[in-house]
């Protein structure tokens, strides 16, 4: 009898069990379809033509006759990939940029000691509490005053630095044993040699979480660019599907200008997908300590 019962709660638990599991995998289906869909949606808009597009009273979830002629006209009505070109520089050049100033402060915060280490940080941090607004209208007067809009520079300069990302790769760095950078100290090992030979590879993944942060946050920027900048010769892909929908395709050709929608937001899915469990792993190792 003993036996019987226990074998009967044995099948209770694992019956409770794989309800649990079927209605988990149930609703992160429907949370998938439900994220999913608007990209879903923006590739289907993409492929139709523009009298299939305007003749659906009801709207189709597919298409029998798909064309490309979208993505042909993304590149001729617009300079689209003059566009690219200038994400890519800016990205690209901000990026290592930031990854220099990133990787050398959190090292001196993590590891240097020197007098109000403590204070700095602490007011360093500070700077977090700043609302976006007020920093977007400093940087601008401070651009302008230069003469640096219309200019890479200009784009660039304020972009550099990030208060987040110094504190995410100190809080790695700070798990790294201090007694490998005494040891490494005693051998005669400079904090800079330490630094490259030691705590980077370390903390690869974190930095590779940042830089790639980064790069999507330069992809996706759009208030900054289009601030300092007026100029179609320095516009990037965000502001350039502006442009395309007030000087290129008009408000009426919506398929066309999901076709430039697809193409600019292709590489940032792309990198993202090859690089995600980088990205969890990162910043699970930035965020936890001991």
């Amino acid at each position: 009898m003993e036996k019987q019962a226990v074998s009967q709660e044995r099948r209770s638990r694992q019956t409770r069990s794989m309800a649990g599991r079927i209605l988990s995998y149930f609703f992160l289906t429907l949370w998938a379809v439900i994220v999913l869909f608007p990209f879903y949606w923006m590739l289907l808009t993409s492929v139709k033509s523009y009298s299939a597009y305007n003749s659906e009273y009801v709207p189709a979830f597919f298409t029998l006759q798909p064309t490309l002629q979208n993505y042909f006209d993304a590149f001729s009505a617009v300079p689209l990939g003059r566009y690219f070109l200038n994400t890519l520089i800016y990205t690209g050049v901000t990026t290592v940029i930031m990854i220099v100033v990133v990787v050398l402060s959190a090292y001196a915060f993590a590891r240097l000691d020197f007098i109000g280490r403590k204070i700095t940080f602490t007011l360093f941090l500070s700077l977090m509490m700043i609302p976006n607004e007020l920093v977007v209208i400093t940087n601008f007067v401070t651009i302008t005053n230069l003469g640096l809009r219309n200019t890479f520079s200009g784009l660039i300069l304020p972009s550099i630095a990030s208060v987040f990302y110094i504190y995410l790769l100190k809080e790695n760095f700070e798990q790294v044993p201090e007694e490998l950078y005494k040891a490494a100290k005693v051998d005669g090992t400079s904090d800079l040699k330490y630094l490259f030979k030691v705590m980077m590879p370390i903390c690869q993944p974190t930095i590779v979480t940042i830089a790639i942060l980064k790069i999507i946050e330069c992809w996706n920027a759009y208030v900054w660019p289009r601030l300092i900048t007026d100029n179609q010769a320095y516009f990037l892909v965000s502001n350039g599907i502006q442009e395309i929908r007030e000087n290129g395709f008009g408000r009426e050709n919506i398929p066309a200008m999901m076709a430039a929608v697809v193409v600019i937001s292709v590489p940032l899915i792309v990198l993202f997908l090859v690089f995600h469990k980088k990205i969890m792993e990162g910043v699970s190792r930035g965020g936890t300590k001991g």
